[in-house]
């Protein structure tokens, strides 16, 4: 076994395709967009490697790739925390422990010697965009956007040492839930209204890219005590605006005003994944075609962000917000919600899910370890 830096242009295609081997039996794996993957680990152009660095590793057993991972240094999070932490993201391996074990000390050592002393992850390649080890909930496919990896993954990063740094949820409901949990909120909400004298409106079609842009910059400024959190560059902004506005859905994306000012913004996604599994992941010559037409097909959600700006957050703000989407979902046919990810920590948010019906349906984990090189492990 063999850990090399893929170089060459059919190195890079055997780490891009090795979870097609990886999954190949595999009736709930959903794969990557390929396109997308390769932007991810800066093998094409990425606002977000314009101020960070990558690595990627592969696990060579002679010319057959059975392992890869990334190594990652975001600087936006260096700058922010000052904890020295580094990251390892795509990850995928055979269920060998010398495989995983080499892949994990590449990346350490990579790590390391940018000066690194903790090993974060997994993270795609960072909390912007997909995030954690799934461990619990292997009896279905992720919802879009969201990870999936076989059982024995658990195994191999805590043999190599990692602990668990934080868990995330995934919580599941059916609409058919949605007008009775409503029904409490309808007094509260318009007392709200009352009270602050917010309005509430749907993502303007004819301002599309713009109004998503805004979208996302209350999503950069309003988790700014989110664990672990790091705000998206302007480039990044920009880059994740033009990928989602063929996704996103009006109807299904909310803003509340205060003055004229937009302080606040939910939006649900719909869950492209079946559809990405029928085309396998490639957009060309036709999968985009076949992604993104008879959206309205599409019966399931993911609701991805609920967010009020810092100073906005004690008004009750969501609740509106909420109160909006709902009969919005319902009208038009959504039958399945699923809320993620979800902190462990955010006791309000898994309390007001869990109160209002929502089951919790799966557990992601990310882990930590203090980085040992291969030297000082001699």
């Amino acid at each position: 076994m063999n850990i090399i830096q893929p170089q060459t242009f059919w190195q890079r295609h055997q780490f891009l395709s090795l979870p097609w081997t990886i999954y190949r039996n595999d009736k709930y794996w959903i794969p990557p967009i390929k396109l997308d993957q390769k932007a991810m680990v800066n093998y094409a152009k990425s606002a977000f490697y314009e101020h960070n660095e990558v690595q990627t590793f592969m696990a060579m057993d002679g010319n057959k790739p059975v392992g890869r991972i990334a190594a990652i240094v975001n600087y936006g999070h260096q700058e922010r925390y000052n904890d020295g932490v580094g990251f390892f993201g795509f990850f995928e391996s055979i269920d060998d422990t010398e495989v995983s074990r080499g892949l994990f000390q590449a990346a350490s050592d990579w790590l390391a010697a940018k000066g690194c002393t903790t090993i974060r992850g997994p993270v795609n390649p960072s909390l912007n965009q997909t995030v954690g080890l799934l461990i619990e909930g292997f009896d279905s496919s992720p919802f879009f956007m969201m990870t999936y990896n076989p059982p024995y993954y658990e195994k191999l990063c805590e043999e190599f040492g990692f602990t668990k740094s934080q868990d995330m949820y995934a919580y599941w409901g059916s609409v058919s839930i949605l007008p009775k949990v409503r029904e409490r909120w309808l007094s509260v909400c318009e007392h709200i209204r009352e009270e602050t004298g917010c309005t509430t409106r749907y993502l303007d079609k004819k301002n599309f890219v713009q109004d998503v842009e805004i979208f996302l910059n209350i999503y950069n400024r309003s988790l700014t005590g989110t664990w672990g959190f790091v705000p998206m560059s302007e480039a990044e902004v920009k880059e994740t605006a033009s990928f989602l506005k063929y996704l996103i859905i009006p109807e299904l994306a909310v803003a509340v005003e205060l003055d004229g000012k937009v302080v606040g913004a939910v939006f649900g996604m719909p869950d492209y994944n079946p559809r990405i599994k029928a085309i396998n992941g490639s957009l060309f010559p036709f999968g985009f075609l076949r992604l993104i037409m008879n959206k309205r097909g599409i019966k399931n959600i993911r609701v991805i962000s609920t967010n009020v700006l810092p100073e906005y957050q004690m008004l009750g703000l969501s609740l509106v917000m909420l109160n909006e989407f709902v009969p919005a979902a319902m009208k038009y046919g959504i039958q399945e919600a699923e809320f993620s990810w979800v902190l462990e920590s955010n006791k309000y948010s898994r309390g007001s899910l869990e109160k209002g019906g929502a089951k919790k349906t799966k557990t992601y984990r990310v882990y930590d370890k203090p980085i040992i090189t291969i030297d000082e492990a001699k």
